[in-house]
């Protein structure tokens, strides 16, 4: 009998498509499974084609799972240095335009068959429950971790309105109620949900902490370092700190004069950021997206982040690992970052930024310790997931099924009765909006075609 513990990760994107919910729990399988005592399944979300030809950078496209499974090992392999004991399964999706997210499609759960069900992450818990019909997570899998990356609440309150974001805090609360047995937040900047606790448990790609250790040795040995000043990258989204950045320079356009700062970035509000970009006086230059640890990266010295909806701003993350100085908000989702000498927090107010811009630009980043280096990493992320996630007090048994009656069962709490009842709501709701994968993408995954009967009665859940 196999005693090592199956750890299911699934999350809500995937390589190549350079977003944090697909590199970041590609990074995490990679380190659980690293020493071996763990068997680990990464469960990624597979794209029809014109899916992937809006979404992946430099036309790569995939005729079928395995090519990007490769794709997907080789590009972590060439970052960590060693060879990936994991496993990567697929799970049939959709890109949802005016969600700008990826939905699962059918009951993804049943990537896993149930013998290696032991233990679930859920990156993006709430994401991945909202539409979710099909066995409940907490019956098909002895513990449940959710993983919140997101803060959804800000997004929808920015982009619709307060009232939508009001009752999508509710909704989070109740669909991670219902299928988490813990939830690790990974800042202060999310909302509270039931049985959580803030931890940063993402680390930074090995490639930055090199770049930083290469820094480090030029800066001690005189050698010239950063031939630029400033830029920003992410995804072009207005959401993602392009509005605030641009408001700030806008605000601030006299007290800024001659500066020059680079952006980075390709997605939807593009054309937005560029027309906004152009009616400022300012050297302002805008480029498509690029990986972060592209050489030409090295070269700059601040990078300017004041976006306010990230949780844990990865860009903000590489770049202190690269020996950069960052100009961040004092925020709550800049938090872990305030450790760190070169991260350099404003107040909001009306000086605030601009004096930690232009100390940023006239003065030289302090290099990093190695205890600095070891607190970004991944080995020290993955110490702090096991920690708060308690991987050694998993429940032994698994959640009783939901029941068709079931208020009529003896053996169950009346907590369990009532999460079950919930639960249960929860699916009939969901049946409503449910959307079978078609079947091309159950033959390239090799799950059964659903067929004209594909709900799932409550007994079977």
């Amino acid at each position: 009998m196999d005693k090592k513990q199956h750890i299911a990760i699934f999350t809500t994107a995937s390589i190549p498509w350079l977003t944090g919910t697909a590199v970041n729990p590609l990074f995490r399988a990679a380190y659980l499974a690293k020493n071996g005592e763990r068997k680990v399944t990464l469960v990624v979300p597979w794209l029809p084609l014109k899916d992937q030809q809006h979404l992946f950078p430099n036309n790569i496209t995939f005729c079928n799972p395995s090519e990007q499974e490769s794709y997907a090992l080789q590009w972590v392999e060439e970052r960590t240095g060693f060879k990936s004991n994991f496993r990567i399964h697929f799970y049939p999706a959709k890109f949802y335009v005016e969600k700008r997210s990826i939905l699962g499609l059918g009951d993804i759960t049943v990537v896993i068959p149930d013998d290696e069900a032991d233990i679930a992450v859920l990156e993006e818990p709430e994401h991945l429950t909202w539409y979710h019909h099909g066995k409940r997570w907490k019956s098909k899998f002895r513990l449940v971790i959710g993983i919140v990356h997101t803060n959804y609440r800000e997004i929808v309150k920015r982009e619709r309105n307060a009232l939508a974001a009001f009752f999508l805090k509710y909704i989070n609360t109740w669909v991670v109620n219902i299928y988490c047995h813990r939830v690790i937040r990974l800042s202060a900047a999310t909302q509270d949900l039931p049985r959580s606790i803030v931890c940063n448990v993402h680390g930074v790609n090995p490639k930055f902490l090199e770049i930083g250790e290469k820094t480090k040795w030029q800066q001690q040995n005189g050698a010239q370092t950063f031939t630029k000043g400033a830029y920003y990258i992410g995804k072009m989204l207005w959401s993602k700190g392009y509005g605030e950045l641009l408001k700030l320079l806008s605000d601030h356009q006299n007290n800024l004069a001659g500066i020059e700062i680079d952006l980075y970035g390709s997605g939807e509000d593009s054309a937005r950021v560029q027309l906004a970009a152009k009616k400022l006086e300012l050297a302002i230059r805008i480029h498509p997206g690029q990986d972060h640890s592209d050489p030409k990266f090295n070269d700059y010295k601040v990078l300017l982040n004041p976006s306010t909806t990230d949780v844990v701003c990865t860009a903000t993350a590489e770049a202190i690992a690269m020996g950069k100085i960052v100009v961040c908000a004092k925020h709550p989702s800049n938090e872990f970052f305030m450790q760190f000498p070169n991260c350099w927090t404003y107040n909001d107010d009306d000086d605030g930024f601009v004096n930690a811009t232009l100390k940023a630009l006239s003065e030289q980043p302090a290099p990093l310790t190695d205890k600095q280096r070891h607190e970004l990493s991944w080995e020290a992320a993955t110490a702090r997931f096991l920690q708060a996630a308690q991987l050694d007090n998993v429940p032994k048994q698994k959640q009783p099924k939901t029941s068709s009656k079931p208020f009529l069962s003896k053996s169950i709490s009346l907590h369990s009765h009532l999460e079950s009842a919930s639960a249960f709501v929860h699916y009939i709701g969901t049946g409503l909006l449910y959307s079978p994968p078609n079947d091309e993408q159950c033959r390239e995954l090799g799950l059964p075609v659903p067929s004209k009967k594909w709900r799932l009665l409550p007994s079977e859940r």
